[in-house]
């Protein structure tokens, strides 16, 4: 192998790219707006909630109720009444409406059990979910705040105090942002290397190749290096200038440790990505390999959906694609702040799988050139 050779083949591979405007628009979206649009996208925790109350009890108590919702949990509840509940929930400008009922107040402190009707938007599940357990928990501590008040009783000493790590104003847009530029990475390395060999063929540039004085691992060396620098220099804009810079998310650990293994994983996927190009004649052939492969890489690789909640056999399979340790040490990185002591283990798997790819890749890629050849 001559090290000019790959050289030289690379920088042919970067001007290729120079001239798809296509591509080139794909790799500007997939850092910079869809990582935007991924941390804002179907939040998993209550921010700016839409709440209407129905008040037909106009007491204290009630008044204290409909102060408890605030921001940035909660939109600043709407006082309605009981005609327009349904119908601004069918319209979706609510995603709660409570109703407190007549005499609420006195049946309370009279010891009945009066009940308080919740209504909940069901179609927006991930808020309906947390939202109904923080929204009772919200009226049983106000109701038992009241209550002791009223009784001259000092209410129970014994509290919940929350440390949340990592996260500690549990802002989607931390997590979601973070995940979307480590899918894209993932994405962008297989679509760019993948094109790069069906361009080859299309435009019949491959048998100028096989007639110069290279080999097939030198045009594959290329390939991986050129591709690679573009999705690595893509990456490093994405993190530095739109999540931490726009997005204000803050990076706990070292950058130059990810960007390792950042570069681990462009060697494991876009080895993958050459081999999914020798198995397609076509860039078509070529978009429907990358579905059934991109997704299920992308849903159970653990950044979404932690690993744990899948099947024992998912867990054991997924434990061969290169995603998956990615997006360990990523967020051990990025998110906790960890070192090499701690994620060794990922980029050990990382490198050991982007061999095995790399020599999977290279063996068909020989036998897909020598089939060109004949």
């Amino acid at each position: 192998m001559r090290p000019a050779n790959v050289w030289h083949l690379g920088l042919k591979e970067l001007w290729s790219l120079a001239r798809e405007p296509v591509l080139l628009a794909l790799i500007v979206f997939a850092f910079t707006l869809a990582v935007v649009s991924a941390s804002t996208s179907l939040p998993d925790t209550l921010h700016n909630t839409p709440i209407a109350i129905v008040d037909e009890d106009r007491s204290q108590l009630s008044s204290r109720l409909l102060d408890a919702f605030t921001p940035p949990q909660f939109l600043p509840p709407r006082r309605i009444s009981a005609g327009e509940m349904d119908a601004r929930m069918d319209a979706g400008l609510d995603t709660f409406a409570l109703d407190i009922p007549p005499d609420f107040e006195r049946d309370l402190l009279a010891g009945r059990s009066p009940t308080i009707q919740l209504n909940v938007d069901a179609t927006r599940m991930s808020q309906a979910f947390s939202g109904s357990a923080y929204i009772q928990s919200i009226l049983l501590q106000e109701v038992e705040t009241f209550t002791a008040q009223r009784a001259d009783r000092r209410p129970a000493e014994v509290r919940l105090v929350d440390r949340v790590r990592f996260n500690p104003a549990l802002e989607r847009s931390w997590f979601g942002s973070v995940v979307e530029l480590i899918n894209n990475v993932t994405m962008l390395s297989l679509v760019l290397t993948g094109a790069a060999l069906i361009r080859e063929r299309e435009r019949g540039t491959i048998e100028h190749l096989l007639a110069m004085p290279v080999t097939p691992l030198e045009i594959m060396l290329s390939k991986v290096w050129s591709m690679g620098l573009v999705v690595l220099a893509a990456t490093a804009l994405s993190l530095l200038v739109v999540i931490r810079g726009l997005l204000a998310v803050p990076i706990s650990g070292s950058l130059p440790l990810f960007f390792a293994g950042v570069m681990l994983n462009l060697f494991a996927t876009s080895s993958l990505g050459i081999f999914l190009g020798t198995l397609a004649r076509s860039m078509p052939q070529f978009g429907l390999l990358l579905m059934l492969v991109l997704l299920p890489l992308e849903m159970l690789s653990g950044g979404t959906t932690p690993r744990e909640s899948m099947p024992p056999w998912v867990q054991i399979g997924m434990l061969a694609a290169p995603n998956t340790h990615f997006v360990l040490l990523s967020q051990g990185i990025l998110f906790r702040g960890a070192g090499l002591g701690v994620v060794w283990p990922p980029f050990l798997a990382l490198a050991l799988i982007g061999l095995v790819f790399f020599a999977v890749a290279l063996h068909r890629f020989r036998r897909a050139i020598t089939a060109m050849g004949e």
